[in-house]
């Protein structure tokens, strides 16, 4: 197979790997001879804020594992490609020269066998920072079955690594695939965040994935192990994969998971480690899922009447991230003005980047309430009440 196909089957088999804070791919450049390539260069986001342009791309989409919710699991006829490392990392740094990407997000199948695919992996990123001299960035998947000198290596050579958990516990990915240890692969991301902590190395986060729905399991489960993850393993983040059937798979006939599923899931996360909440201001329904029609901050407003409206001129950080419309940077900048000048009028908040449509019926301005035209309308009644909280 010429490189041209590869790099179109495996950079569009990458798309489903979520571990990486990337957004859409980029469209609309100038027509080149890598063209190909440019639909799969993804904005990756930066802890410091912008975006930078990163490859995401498969070393193989051979796979020994017939995962029940994967479009390449072993039990679909596809077409089927590998790089080998010199062919892939001379793509990679023709890209770079050209200006279009400033990283490379490694991700893979299994291949025939794991052990030689990691070596496949681990060599690419070597001739990228020994032979090539790349400073850029560099994310690397550290698949099932690799061993603990894949992960040194890996922890050298990247600036971030990811295991995939898929779903939340042992009982929900043997549900889904048979062939993937769900306490190994934990086992993993333990010993990558010791490594992280105690040894200097270039990787300084890892990341995993869960697929939504695939395993059917509640949003509850899926954020008590989340927020295991970030308290016992340190994990930078745990991205959501909203599940999708393909035809020609086991789940093919299983309902997709709707978009919003997962975006609510992303939210309640931003609030356990942006914004202060625990799992328990985390409000489920009685099947243990997160509202769909409203966002878990409004929700937990909505449940806590006797703290709104509060003053702005008054109220301390914690507090005010708390309202709907206000987020840990427009909340500081607030703080930071009213040290200079009391906050008169409802139109003012704005320059601390404050939504004040959604901000406004929770608040007092200098003792004065600027509610929007529709007044808050909360069902307090015990039936409500009792769709769930985590008791």
């Amino acid at each position: 197979m010429d490189t041209e196909k590869k790099i179109s089957l495996l950079a569009d088999s990458a798309r489903f790997d979520l571990s990486c804070s990337c957004g859409a791919p980029e469209t609309g450049r100038v027509r080149d001879p890598l063209e190909p390539l440019y639909k799969w260069i993804y904005p990756a986001s930066l802890p410091q804020g912008g975006v930078m342009p990163v490859l995401k791309i498969l070393m193989t989409n051979q796979c020994v594992n017939s995962c029940k919710y994967c479009f390449i699991c072993t039990d679909k006829e596809q077409a089927r490609a590998s790089f080998e490392p010199e062919e892939l990392s001379r793509l990679f740094m023709s890209m770079v020269k050209k200006r279009l990407v400033k990283g490379i997000f490694l991700s893979s199948a299994s291949g025939l066998n794991v052990t030689r695919t990691m070596d496949k992996i681990i060599a690419t990123a070597e001739i990228l920072r020994f032979r090539h001299r790349f400073r850029g960035y560099v994310h690397l998947k550290i698949l099932p079955g690799a061993d603990a000198g894949h992960i040194e290596k890996a922890l050298h050579l990247a600036d971030r690594v990811s295991v995939n958990l898929e779903a939340p516990n042992a009982k929900r990915l043997e549900n889904i695939a048979r062939g993937k240890n769900y306490n190994e692969l934990l086992s993993k991301i333990k010993q990558i965040g010791n490594l992280i902590r105690s040894r200097p190395g270039r990787a300084r986060s890892q990341t995993t994935q869960f697929v939504v729905g695939a395993a059917r399991e509640s949003d509850k489960e899926l954020l008590l192990t989340t927020t295991q993850l970030y308290k016992d393993y340190n994990l930078y983040r745990v991205y959501f994969s909203a599940f999708q059937p393909f035809q020609g798979t086991p789940l093919e006939n299983l309902q997709p998971v709707p978009l919003i599923r997962e975006h609510r899931l992303y939210q309640a996360d931003f609030l356990l480690r942006k914004y202060g909440f625990r799992l328990d201001d985390i409000f489920f329904n009685n099947t243990g899922d997160l509202s769909l029609d409203k966002d878990p901050k409004t929700v937990w407003v909505e449940h806590h009447p006797e703290m709104f409206p509060l003053e702005v001129n008054k109220a301390d950080l914690g507090q005010l991230i708390r309202i709907p419309g206000i987020g840990p940077l427009s909340a500081r900048k607030l703080l930071d003005l009213r040290v200079r000048s009391k906050f008169r009028r409802i139109g003012e908040l704005r320059s601390c980047g404050i939504r004040i449509e959604q901000a406004r019926n929770y608040l007092l301005v200098s003792g004065q309430y600027s509610p929007h035209a529709e007044q808050m309308k909360f069902d307090f009644s015990p039936a409500a009440a009792s769709s769930g909280g985590i008791q």
